[in-house]
């Protein structure tokens, strides 16, 4: 229960902050009179200036992480995430090929397609007949589809006018930049109807932690629960790729450190605690980058990028280490 109030209380700290911090900064006074009072120029950053930045951040990490510890759970694999099995890269990929084609189609459904063929790209290229497939092969293969479309992604964009191309090379890397409330409604309507779908699966994924012999034993139907539980993950890391690109290392980081925070053992507990470190994640790093260079925005990747790497590496070691890999 500790960690739970620690992480919520780390979270509400980094929203005051996010709204505080900025070009122009804004005092605890204003904001205050501004969240209750609805005047003055703390109303005007709530509602408009740097509100739905903040709202948009808390549901893309929350998703994104949630999607993290759905296929760590699923895979009995901590390196199972989707920006490392390539899904987040293919969902950026299909939305910076329908910019490139000009193609007006709701991001949310180019992204969710994407990350799909990236997944069925990778069970595809893993699959061998007759044989179950090993989670570090689909996590390896997954690193190979995610070099590969991350290289799509590179040629698409010297197809693109030069400050078109910068546009989508900082997207890329994550970017929460001239969000708005619409975008804020949609990663979190369409994050809360996964949810909703997710908890319907929930079972599925528990018993499947006990292994395929014993969860078919208990009456599960392995394969659909696996595709099922699969699609969730997929379509989840594709709502927050639509609103805030592919933002590397938040779902791999979200579930080992929401359940070291908090503490949470249930798988429950560890869902909810990863979706709450995801959203802490990236709030605090879109605020570094904004804050780290006085007068550049930086991509959020540029911060999630350094703790990640290390974090990736660490892991590599450890999995080594046990015969892993």
């Amino acid at each position: 229960m500790k960690g739970a109030l620690f992480l919520g209380g780390l979270i509400l700290v980094a929203i005051a902050a996010s709204l505080i911090i900025g070009d122009v900064p804004l005092g605890p006074g204003a904001l205050w009179q501004g969240l209750w009072g609805g005047d003055g120029p703390g109303a005007l950053t709530i509602r408009i200036i740097r509100g739905p930045r903040v709202a948009v951040a808390l549901g893309a990490g929350a998703v994104l992480g949630l999607s993290g510890a759905i296929f760590q759970s699923l895979l009995r694999n901590p390196l199972a995430a989707p920006d490392i099995m390539g899904f987040t890269s293919g969902a950026g990929l299909a939305v910076l090929a329908a910019v490139t084609a000009g193609l007006a189609l709701p991001l949310p459904i180019v992204a969710a397609a994407g990350g799909l063929a990236a997944a069925l790209l990778v069970a595809a290229l893993a699959y061998r007949p007759g044989q179950a497939t090993p989670a570090v092969t689909l996590v390896l293969v997954g690193l190979g589809v995610g070099f590969t479309t991350a290289a799509f992604g590179t040629f698409l964009m010297t197809r693109l006018p030069s400050s078109e191309a910068a546009e989508a090379q900082r997207w890329l890397s994550g970017s929460l930049a001239a969000r708005d409330w619409g975008q804020a409604a949609q990663v979190w309507a369409i994050g809360a109807g996964l949810v909703a779908a997710l908890a319907l699966q929930i079972r599925a994924l528990d018993l499947l932690a006990f292994g395929n012999d014993l969860a078919a034993g208990l009456g599960l139907r392995v394969e659909p629960a696996r595709w099922s539980l699969a699609a969730t993950g997929v379509l989840l890391a594709a709502t927050g790729v639509a609103v805030a690109g592919p933002v590397p290392f938040v779902a791999l980081m979200a579930a080992p450190l929401g359940a070291r925070l908090t503490g949470a053992r249930s798988l429950g507990g560890r869902l909810a605690a990863a979706a709450a470190a995801g959203a802490c994640v990236t709030l605090v790093a879109d605020l570094a980058a904004r804050a780290a260079i006085p007068g550049l925005v930086l991509p959020i990747g540029v911060m999630t990028g350094p703790l990640g790497a290390p974090y990736l590496l660490w892991r590599l070691s450890r999995e080594m280490e046990k015969g892993e890999l």
